[in-house]
């Protein structure tokens, strides 16, 4: 049985740098003219002078907190898309909300190589949690376990007596989605008398995954690995089972980057990931996440030899991702807007029992159930999550500019 998904894993770096930059010429020559926005990130640089990282630096980073904005004033991509729309596979909507286009390209967004490192194989059978609706995460990780010959389940988030039902008859061997659903569902099966024994692989995403959560994952005899992924980029890095950190993705150049800056900070120092996609429909060029991490020294002694993030460290603004959902401070903002006479709102994300908990702090002077459960509603309507509602004294809320408070610990 092979070790590794293919050659490219195991590429000496000095080689897989080189071809990686001679990939990045070829495909911002060839798409330039399709991608306006590419372009204009690209004025007054040469193309061929892009031969290493410190080449790289000179361009400006494209940071994705931008993206609402800016597919507003030129939808649905921004100008980022080299591929017209009615060529692409699939036209997906995230919450904010920010559109994002998928290609026909087999294993598109290169989920396939998280697979195959958390110990999946062809013949598996993948209970998929990650929704489908609307947003790319299902598509994500079903590309993934079809890329190393794996059956799928499309289950999506939620339904958990449907969810045993399938467990019972399908058995699944292994599952792909929140690790915060993933508890859900066994605690349910234990509840129902209904254990999920058949399971026992997973790879997990889209939520913190803490050593708690991990000790009560691995009891239930589940291997579980960890991968980084966005919705724009997919996925980004991905941990091999039992081995340190998550290794960085083939396809991408990743860099950690002082935050607000186009400056990229050395090996070991925290910043924000910002990654250059080699990817023809959707070719980014210096893409801020505006997630936090660091590059950790050394190579995985699983053999594969791409350098390794140490995961995610939080944000560096304040779009944060609840239960697998990016919630931006222009969604509060809008909540805030629909209500007149209300001061400032925090929301304040915290973990409560393993899972992610959010509660809507208001100034108000009309402290009243129907207000709090208006707000609640609008909450609802623009994050599609639940949160509980806490009126406060109007001035009671620091005045530090701090729409979302990210209070969960980090690990």
């Amino acid at each position: 049985m092979p070790s590794h998904f293919d050659r490219l894993e195991t590429r000496s770096p000095e080689k897989r740098e080189a071809e990686d930059f001679r990939t990045l010429r070829a495909l911002l020559t060839d798409r330039i003219s399709k991608a306006p926005a590419l372009k204009k990130q690209l004025r007054g640089i040469d193309i061929r002078s892009l031969k290493n990282r410190a080449a790289l630096g000179v361009v400006p980073v494209f940071r994705k907190s931008n993206l609402l904005a800016l597919q507003k004033e030129k939808p649905p991509f921004a100008g980022l898309a080299a591929t017209k729309t009615g060529a692409l596979k699939r036209l997906l909507m995230s919450p904010g909300p920010i559109f994002d286009p998928e290609g026909h390209a087999g294993d598109w967004w290169g989920a396939g190589r998280a697979f195959f490192a958390g110990g999946m194989r062809k013949g598996d059978v993948v209970l998929n949690t990650f929704s489908y609706h609307f947003t790319p995460g299902g598509f994500i990780f079903e590309s993934g376990a079809h890329a190393i010959g794996a059956a799928v389940i499309p289950a999506g988030p939620g339904q958990t007596e449907q969810q045993l039902d399938a467990i019972e008859a399908l058995r699944p061997n292994a599952y792909a989605g929140t690790p915060d659903f993933l508890k859900i569902l066994i605690e349910k099966a234990i509840e129902a008398g209904r254990p999920v024994t058949s399971i026992r692989k997973a790879i997990v995403s889209g939520a913190a995954f803490p050593p708690s959560l991990q000790a009560f994952v691995k009891e239930q005899g589940i291997a579980a690995c960890q991968c980084y992924a966005t919705a724009d980029l997919g996925i980004v890095a991905y941990e091999c089972l039992g081995q340190p950190g998550l290794i960085i993705n083939e396809g991408l150049i990743v860099e950690i980057v002082k935050p607000g800056t186009n400056e990229a900070l050395p090996e070991g120092e925290v910043g924000e990931i910002v990654v250059t996609r080699l990817n023809a429909d959707y070719p980014l060029l210096r893409f801020g996440t505006g997630d936090l991490s660091k590059i950790i020294p050394g190579r995985s002694p699983c053999g594969r030899t791409n350098q390794r993030l140490a995961g995610w460290m939080g944000r560096a603004d304040q779009r944060t991702k609840v239960k697998g959902m990016f919630v931006d401070p222009a969604q509060i903002e809008a909540v805030r807007k629909a209500h007149p006479g209300l001061g400032r709102l925090r929301l304040v994300v915290m973990r409560k029992n393993e899972q992610d908990m959010m509660t809507l702090r208001a100034e108000t002077g009309e402290a009243s159930p129907s207000l709090a459960s208006a707000l609640a509603v609008s909450l609802q309507t623009q994050t599609r999550l639940r949160g509980e509602v806490e009126l406060v004294e109007p001035g009671s809320l620091p005045n530090d500019g701090k729409i979302i408070a990210d209070e969960r610990p980090i690990g």
